[in-house]
């Protein structure tokens, strides 16, 4: 989601972007974010439309958009489509994960579970499910597990240690032709916040399988942050889409370049116990010494770099220690 001030630009109008937390003038983007131990990156995105503009022919052309080739399509319609393109690829993915504006969406959950592929979709409190005992909000079999029916988790590591929570799963009357449907429940032990993620796998797994799924999501705004921070994502100056098109994709394409570099670093190169491993971030300072510095300003930064990945490591051993003290 970006943040604009002037109409003109593509796919702009006044709508909520989770950017300002608020209602502005903003173009809202869709991306599919591939995630796997090793690494995490874009591999597709569509500019959302509203039906303000594709209704407006004139307004499309100004922009650069074909008005008889521009159709309305909802964000979780642009999802699919997206990730019917990642199938038609070759690629595969063992599941999917989203926030509530996709974990609400019946017609995108079934073409997902038609892949035989798993998902793990968080929904809002005031979604409905169906248990062998009726039709509830899934707020409702929630209250009725038993204490002995929560396990304590961790969702994968954070940036202060591991992202510990109490999860519990309740099964559901399945909503597909094959497979398990579950729901499943996180609850933060110190402040009582409540998550819930409807879950289908083509066939059963464990809670902490579900939870690692759960957990991968933070990738998604981890990918946010670095394609910002790192390729400029977000810092275009466009109107049309064709524009937009072009500064995304390279965008996308810069920051997967540090995502394959780090990748094969960690592979090829781990790093030893007093460093953290090789982050984009520092690949791309790296990155940035041209190649015919001095050889002297070359282990200046390098010096530097190596000072900081071990300083980083030394934070991130304190901040675990002190995490596991109070939990």
């Amino acid at each position: 989601m970006l943040v604009r001030v002037r109409g003109e630009t593509v796919g702009v109008q006044r709508q909520y972007t989770g950017t300002a937390g608020r209602i502005e003038n903003s173009q809202v983007a869709v991306y599919l974010v591939h995630a796997t131990p090793r690494g995490h990156a874009t591999v597709d995105r569509e500019l959302y439309l509203p039906r303000a503009w594709t209704d407006d022919p004139e307004r499309c052309r100004r922009a650069g958009l074909d008005p008889d080739g521009v159709r309305f399509a909802t964000k979780t319609q642009l999802a699919a489509a997206m990730l019917e393109r990642f199938w038609a690829g070759g690629h595969t993915a063992g599941w999917v994960t989203g926030d509530g504006v996709y974990g609400g969406n019946p017609s995108l959950l079934s073409a997902i579970a038609t892949h035989a592929t798993g998902y793990v979709m968080a929904v809002s409190c005031r979604t409905q499910v169906r248990t062998t005992g009726g039709k509830f909000r899934v707020d409702v079999p929630m209250r009725k597990v038993p204490r002995r029916g929560w396990q304590q988790l961790s969702a994968g590591a954070g940036a202060k240690g591991p992202r510990r929570y109490d999860w519990a799963a309740v099964d559901l009357i399945p909503t597909h032709s094959a497979g398990t449907c579950q729901l499943l429940i996180r609850r933060n032990r110190t402040t009582g916040e409540v998550a819930y993620y409807r879950c289908f796998s083509p066939r059963p797994v464990a809670l902490p399988a579900l939870v690692r799924v759960a957990g991968t999501r933070w990738r998604i705004e981890e990918t946010f942050q670095a394609g910002k921070g790192l390729a400029g994502l977000d810092e275009h100056q466009v109107r049309r889409h064709t524009s937009w098109l072009r500064w995304v994709t390279l965008a996308m394409l810069a920051h997967a370049f540090l995502a394959v570099i780090r990748a094969g670093e960690h592979y090829e190169h781990p790093a030893p116990t007093v460093l953290i491993a090789l982050t984009c971030n520092e690949i791309q300072r790296l990155l940035a010494l041209p190649a015919a510095a001095p050889n002297g300003q070359r282990d200046h930064r390098l010096h530097w770099s190596l000072w900081r990945r071990r300083h980083q490591a030394r934070a991130r051993d304190c901040h675990y220690r002190r995490r596991e003290a109070t939990t």
